[in-house]
């Protein structure tokens, strides 16, 4: 056994555990779960058995995750820069886990554009005021976030988002779908909706 393949089995037996442990099950409802022994499922977390691909798949399955998400090695970029633009005052950065996914950091100062401006979509967004207040315009309805305060909301709904009294810092959360939206709506920058600062 290679080292690279004896961190990766510790790895795998790890999660094994930590994951049982997360949803709060002892090794005897796990065990139950994933159609083992207790005493099998204890020697596959101590690395006394040998880890066999059926058992993966199977335990898994019972964890409620997929087997490359179990054998998923460590990556060495964690860090992610955000990709800057100034023109629109944001920052995004990719979901590396999810590469549909983007998220957004804004800062607005203008109102939201006007009800005739407002777009839609596919997709889906989330988003929580970093500071400030900030209206979001959603379909018929005024919504007032204030610090702290989230939204998640389909974009097929007509919608818009900006500052009230004084500029405030949002952070955005795009599905594929919404960021495509976006992308095209702004000739090609991944922004948040609403008017730009």
């Amino acid at each position: 056994m290679t080292q690279e393949s004896g961190e990766l089995d510790g790895l795998v037996r790890k999660r094994i555990r930590a994951l049982r442990v997360a949803q709060g099950w002892s090794l005897e409802e796990l065990a139950t779960r994933a159609n083992l022994s207790q005493s099998s499922l204890s020697r596959i977390e101590n690395g006394q058995r040998r880890l066999a691909l059926d058992q993966l798949v199977t335990l898994a399955r019972a964890l409620d995750t997929t087997l490359d998400q179990l054998v998923e090695t460590a990556t060495d970029d964690v860090v992610i820069s955000p990709m800057i633009d100034d023109t629109h005052s944001l920052m995004r950065w990719p979901v590396k886990g999810d590469p549909g996914v983007s998220v957004v950091r804004q800062r607005m100062t203008a109102p939201p554009d006007s009800p005739s401006r407002m777009r839609a979509h596919p997709g889906r967004e989330w988003l929580v005021v970093l500071s400030g207040t900030a209206i979001l315009m959603l379909g018929h309805r005024r919504f007032r976030l204030e610090t702290n305060q989230a939204a998640e909301f389909p974009t097929m709904l007509p919608h818009a988002i900006g500052a009230e009294g004084g500029p405030c810092e949002i952070l955005g959360i795009f599905d594929r779908d919404a960021r495509r939206g976006h992308q095209r709506d702004n000739g090609g920058v991944c922004d948040t909706p609403g008017t730009r600062a």
